[in-house]
């Protein structure tokens, strides 16, 4: 069999690690393995590489993507999806595997309509917010990145009494801002999928001063209400007289050495992923669902997901 794999969208700590292991999955199969590089783009290019053992060796702790990543507006359109089709069936691909999040996932799907090969999509991204996984390649490695910015910021919050706001990434989830939050001891979080009472906040940022708090740490996510965490900065200390500082944390969070744990995931789904295409199983997402690998149809694409909420709960309880 000839399989092709890319990664697209953004970028994420252990997409190195997914391809090392779809690569060699595949080779160990004698399947021939191509490799698109800057995701879909690649296609649109002819920008494709052979990939052999050699092409994923010593790769597994690198941060990023050795073949690149990338968003590709031209796969939106029907000429655009005609080209990758055509790419695809120059170059003799019996299978597709993407890595990447939703709007990758679109890709395959809409590829689908012009393309008879198989495809498999494996969630990876930062934000956990792609269907399929509970957990999505690179969320793991963001959280601890993010979580060591938020024990360093709190070392000086502390010394010089001051109040943070993080602000992390995530887009329109809150799943990255409630885990960092949650394990970086945060006093407040706010997320998208809640609204902010910036007058209730305020209150209790006070409140916790005057009972002596040294110190106070609120986390944001990016998208929380559509505007920028200094205008937030701005509305709270209009309404409270308390100082606050911002630290935007950006795109620290998708670099760096993937962890353990989106190792593992990471090498799972690649293996999961080859395993599935030679079985003639396509039209499929390969996750991680309760501790199992699980499929989803690409049908189910854009389904919304929980991004922890319940854990807000428990970020009000144990900061006060």
């Amino acid at each position: 069999m000839n399989i092709m794999v890319l990664a697209s969208g953004g970028d994420a700590p252990g997409m190195n690690a997914c391809l090392r292991a779809v690569v060699r999955t595949a080779l160990s199969s004698k399947c021939q393995v191509l490799g698109s590089r800057f995701g879909y783009n690649g296609l649109l290019r002819d920008d494709i590489l052979k990939l052999t053992h050699g092409s994923v060796s010593n790769i597994i702790q690198r941060g990023g993507s050795f073949l690149g990543a990338g968003r590709c507006k031209q796969l939106l359109t029907a000429e655009g999806l005609s080209q990758a089709a055509d790419c695809l069936n120059r170059h003799g691909v019996e299978a597709l595997i993407a890595i990447g999040g939703d709007g990758t996932f679109r890709g395959l799907r809409d590829l689908q309509d012009v393309w008879s090969g198989l495809t498999v999509g494996i969630p990876a991204t930062v934000d956990n917010d792609a269907t399929g996984s509970d957990f999505t390649i690179g969320f793991d490695t963001a959280v601890n990145t993010a979580l060591e910015a938020i024990d360093r910021i709190r070392d000086t919050a502390e010394s010089a009494e001051r109040c943070f706001i993080v602000e992390v990434m995530g887009r329109g989830s809150g799943a990255l801002a409630i885990a960092a939050a949650l394990a970086g001891g945060a006093e407040e979080v706010c997320v998208p999928e809640t609204p902010t009472n910036h007058q209730a906040l305020a209150d209790r940022i006070v409140v916790g001063k005057k009972a002596g708090r040294m110190s106070s740490i609120i986390i944001r996510a990016e998208g929380d209400e559509g505007a920028p965490t200094e205008t937030l900065a701005h509305e709270l200390q209009k309404v409270s007289g308390v100082e606050f500082r911002t630290c935007v944390l950006g795109h620290i969070q998708r670099g760096g050495a993937p962890t353990a744990r989106d190792r593992i995931l990471a090498s799972r789904l690649g293996v999961a992923a080859v395993e599935a295409v030679l079985s003639g199983q396509g039209g499929v997402i390969m996750g991680e669902i309760n501790g199992q690998l699980a499929q989803t149809s690409l049908s189910e694409v854009g389904v919304a997901q929980s991004a922890g909420l319940q854990d807000i709960r428990l970020v009000n309880l144990l900061s006060r």
